[in-house]
């Protein structure tokens, strides 16, 4: 049976929003389309030395969407890889990633599977091979283009929760190439992480002396369980993740974060569909992948590591990444709190996350 838009999203809750799944674009699109020329004026880079690119490039054999954005080309370079599978964040990034543009070159990414990219290249090419070694390889592969393209020797990688797992991998495949990772919200390994994010929950409701949550999240006991992960109960515990504010904080609800997508100046709302549609070309597509996956067994890298998380995150909870930080190996390492923020630090607190980037990583991208 083929997962329902829902389950697919509730994967990792960041595969699918709510705001693109009619067939004909809803009547507020007119005004969504009114706006965007106007965001893409505020945000145009005018600098000398700027760059500001849009474009579809090849990697593994797949044309591929990227943007390049910076104030100034002399500036180290960060590549933002999205999470879900197939919650591409180029359309979600305008409303903190100017910011950034003043400090960082930074790279945007459709991955294959979703977006624009699985848009311009059809179903069967993005699904042909849809895999996370694939993924981490084009990954590499982008590093390659952009460090020839902007003339630089070594990158900042940032994974956002499924994005780390084929950010650490191509990290971990060309140490030399990474300046400093940052992991938001980072998946480690996805028995561990859903073990952990039961836990939490079932501790939560008991606080709240929620009947209701209870009722549901002991009935799916044992969660996660041995074996394949059933999509009606990672349903129920993705529920309950939203309703107490662990995938953005104090919110029961991420619509802020969906419908960004809504007033990007670099998606249209066939583009946003093919977010939706991603979700449910990913997620299962990527499952084997994410359960055979464990980076805490990784225990020393050649690069600095960050963690960027949010202290209310139970979409990956920090129980599984500080145990892991602890016995890391490391030039440099570091747990950085955000303490408003869940899942999605960088919309939850803007500043915050571009102060700690400038101050924390920044330094070790010049130097490196």
């Amino acid at each position: 049976m083929k997962p329902s838009p829902s389950l697919c999203a509730a994967l990792l809750a960041l595969s699918i929003s709510s705001a693109a799944l009619a067939v004909d674009p809803p009547p507020a699109e007119a005004a969504y389309a009114a706006v965007r020329p106007m965001i893409a004026e505020q945000q145009r880079l005018v600098s000398p030395n700027a760059i500001e690119v849009s474009e579809a490039v090849e990697l593994g054999g797949l044309k591929q969407w990227i943007t390049i954005r910076g104030a100034d080309k002399a500036n180290p370079v960060l590549i933002y890889v999205h999470g879900g599978p197939g919650a591409a964040e180029m359309g979600r990034s305008w409303p903190y990633q100017r910011g950034w543009e003043d400090f960082f070159t930074v790279v945007q990414w459709d991955q294959r599977g979703t977006a624009k990219t699985l848009r311009s290249g059809g179903e069967a090419a993005n699904k042909a091979e849809l895999t996370r070694a694939r993924m981490a390889q084009d990954l590499v592969e982008l590093m390659a283009l952009v460090r020839q393209r902007l003339g630089v020797q070594r990158v900042v990688l940032l994974g956002h929760s499924w994005g780390n797992v084929i950010g650490m991998d191509a990290a971990m495949a060309k140490p030399e190439w990474v300046s400093a990772y940052v992991g938001v919200g980072p998946l480690l390994s996805l028995y561990a992480n859903e073990k952990a994010q039961y836990e939490a929950l079932l501790a939560e409701a008991r606080r709240r002396k929620d009947a209701t949550a209870l009722a549901e999240l002991e009935a799916i006991a044992p969660y996660p369980g041995d074996g394949d992960i059933p999509f009606d109960k990672v349903n129920v515990a993705r529920k309950w993740v939203q309703a107490y504010g662990g995938l953005a904080a104090y919110r029961d609800n991420a619509n802020f974060y969906f419908r960004a997508a809504r007033l990007s100046p670099y998606y249209e709302f066939e583009d946003r569909v093919a977010i939706d549609e991603g979700g449910q070309l990913s997620v299962p597509a990527l499952l084997p992948d994410m359960k055979r996956g464990d980076h805490t067994r990784i225990r020393e890298t050649r690069f600095p590591v960050f963690m960027f998380l949010g202290r209310h995150d139970m979409t990956t909870p920090s129980s599984v990444i500080e145990p892991w930080m602890a016995q890391l190996k490391a030039p440099v390492k570091k747990i950085v709190w955000f303490e408003h923020s869940a899942h999605l630090a960088p919309h939850e607190e803007p500043g915050r996350f571009l102060v700690n980037l400038v101050e924390q990583v920044r330094p070790l991208a010049v130097k490196r």
